[in-house]
């Protein structure tokens, strides 16, 4: 075990962990401030029961050996077994580590799905399907894509794309973002427009959006960085071409803005940092520093038009994780097919603009199968969750707020609670729920 790449690795847990509150900060000064505290509890939620089920089976489903390339044995690693003696290590790190690196990329890929669920789905609903999403799709996706031959034990058989395609994703840029992407788009399918589609939805606190974005752009360090599994040239890499897309990604979207409105936002600012870092998640070791930036230019140029299809297309994603990290995913993943290079690393392969234009056809089809897997099963799933307890909240608790019926608090105290400043409104002018007659719950 080498006690450098250890240290390496317990900081970029530590970042990945900020992520949590991080996403929950963005999506919660997003939405309605009637809604924000259940928006922030999908995130804690989805963390804390995924965190559960890797440890009892998803780290071997998505790292034992394989099944046909698509999903790992379901007993192999079950409970984390025999993974705790000091010698079981990868390139000098102990596997217990590197599977809690690993549990935090399932976390945060299923938390991001509860963007386009925002205001209308009841939190019990959103736990069940965490939990079979997580199962169904996220922990095969990951072995497809992160489990190479003999990466945790020497005789473990990896999965397809990973080792018989040999797509390039070098920090899950199919495996998290055109899977949450792809999730989200059936989920705001499914569940159907929210009581407030068609009028202006402002958010609540955009502060806090912009502060969440902040700590992913801080956390998607250890993200990328933390995949290269060493404290080295990949990793230094790997830092500045996140550092780079994400910092013309977001001028981008802000010209964009600029050039379409008139001015520029905080949300927007938010918005283009986030799919800088988004797009350039499977390209990071790939690319050159100035590959990054024109990957960057056009993500954060395409997405902010990307957005705008729910509103010609009626599918209410409200938080435009299709529209970010779907699409923002999907171009990232193609791009990895027009820029990578062997001189950045020589271990992995070129594309189109180097020489070897088969690398954009493996991009595509990593990227379709992952399409098709995330939108069969997540539909499948809403179905079965609907059955067993139905999705959507009442008419009467969406136009209120979730806060109050799924939670019974509100985000801030002049909002409200059950008969406390009733009358009072919340942000930006909106009433918050009449006073009831029941006791408010102690917390």
């Amino acid at each position: 075990m080498d006690t450098g790449t250890t240290a390496f690795m317990l900081c970029c847990i530590i970042g990945l962990t900020l992520m949590i509150p991080g996403l929950a900060l963005f999506y919660g000064g997003m939405v309605s401030v009637k809604s924000s505290t259940n928006m922030m509890m999908m995130t804690f939620g989805a963390a804390a029961l995924v965190g559960v089920l890797w440890v009892l089976f998803g780290f071997s489903m998505a790292f034992g050996t394989s099944h046909g390339g698509f999903v790992g044995s379901f007993t192999e690693f079950a409970g984390m077994k025999d993974l705790l003696e000091s010698q079981t290590t990868i390139a000098g790190l102990q596997v217990s580590l590197f599977a809690l690196f690993q549990a935090l990329f399932a976390a945060i890929t299923v938390a991001l799905i509860s963007g386009a669920a925002a205001d209308r789905m009841k939190f019990s609903a959103w736990m069940v399907f965490a939990g079979l999403w997580a199962v169904l799709v996220y922990f095969p996706v990951a072995h497809w894509v992160f489990a190479f031959n003999g990466v945790v034990t020497p005789d473990a058989v990896g999965g397809w794309i990973a080792n018989n395609l040999k797509a390039i994703d070098f920090a899950g840029g199919t495996a998290v973002h055109i899977n949450a992407g792809a999730a989200a788009l059936a989920v705001a399918i499914v569940l159907g427009k929210s009581a407030s589609w068609g009028t202006l939805r402002k958010p609540h606190n955009v502060p806090l959006t912009l502060l969440g974005a902040g700590l992913l752009w801080a956390g998607w360090y250890a993200f990328n960085g933390g995949s290269a599994l060493a404290a080295g040239n990949s990793a230094a890499i790997v830092m500045v071409t996140t550092f780079v897309a994400t910092c013309a990604a977001t001028l981008a979207w802000l010209a964009v803005e600029k050039l379409k409105d008139g001015h520029v936002t905080g949300v927007g600012a938010a918005a283009g940092a986030i799919t800088g870092l988004v797009a350039i998640t499977p390209a990071c070791g790939a690319v050159t520093p100035v590959g990054a930036i024109i990957l960057g230019v056009i993500a954060g140029a395409i997405c902010p038009f990307a957005v705008g299809l729910k509103s010609k297309f009626g599918y209410d994603d409200s938080l435009d994780v299709v529209g970010v990290h779907g699409v923002g995913g999907t171009w990232g993943a193609l791009a990895t097919g027009l820029f990578a290079t062997k001189a950045v690393n020589d271990g992995g392969g070129d594309g189109l603009f180097y020489g070897n234009p088969g690398q954009l056809w493996i991009q595509f089809v990593a990227v379709a199968a992952t399409y098709v897997l995330a939108i069969v099963a997540t539909i499948i799933i809403l179905k079965v969750v609907d059955a067993l307890c139905g999705l959507r909240v009442s008419a009467e608790d969406e136009v209120a707020g979730l806060d109050l019926s799924q939670h019974s608090e509100t985000a801030y105290s002049a909002g409200g609670g059950y008969g406390e400043f009733a009358a009072s409104a919340g942000g930006l002018g909106e009433t918050t729920r009449a006073a009831e007659g029941k006791p408010r719950v102690a917390h």
